[in-house]
């Protein structure tokens, strides 16, 4: 099994990245949302300009397998995972853990102490295992659906690198 290799996200990872988006939700996410709620949240991806401008605001990554695009991550700003999202035929396979340990680092080399998170309940489990503690419980409205989410946070300062001063 060969470890996912990274790269910057480009415009032509447009379509490639919503459709692992909806792909995620649709397969990934039904013992946590409904179905109406998970049309809600993949939705987002309808209008792929606006998807791929959100990815191209952001420090995005893609994670390919022998050069294929099974995942994409991204930073908002300094310190706020936006998006973390494995195509279903990848997961377990190292593709979510590759992403956040790149994203930790690139926000620890850019100064951030503190990393959120906006974790989904099926994705709650995989932050916690990293440490990531729940904060607070949210709900968000989209498209009319109600669906709820817990803001996770990681001190950086923690996972610093050994022989580092804390």
């Amino acid at each position: 099994m060969s470890t996912p290799a990274l790269r910057p996200y480009l415009p032509e990872d447009a379509a490639v990245t919503a459709a692992i988006f909806v792909a995620s939700i649709e397969q990934l996410t039904a013992d946590d949302y409904s179905e109406e709620q998970q049309e809600a949240w993949a939705s987002a991806a309808d209008d792929e300009a606006k998807f791929a401008a959100r990815l191209s605001g952001q420090l995005t990554l893609i994670a390919t397998l022998q050069g294929v695009p099974v995942g994409f991550a991204s930073l908002k700003g300094p310190d706020h995972i936006d998006m973390l999202y494995v195509h279903p035929d990848y997961v377990g396979r190292d593709v979510g853990t590759t992403l956040i340990d790149a994203l930790e680092k690139l926000a620890g080399a850019r100064g951030a102490l503190i990393l959120t998170v906006d974790a989904s309940d099926n994705a709650a489990e995989f932050f916690a295992k990293r440490g990531y503690v729940a904060k607070q419980r949210n709900t968000v409205s989209i498209n009319g659906e109600w669906l709820a989410n817990t803001t996770m946070t990681k001190s950086l300062a923690d996972s610093a690198a050994p022989g580092a001063s804390s």
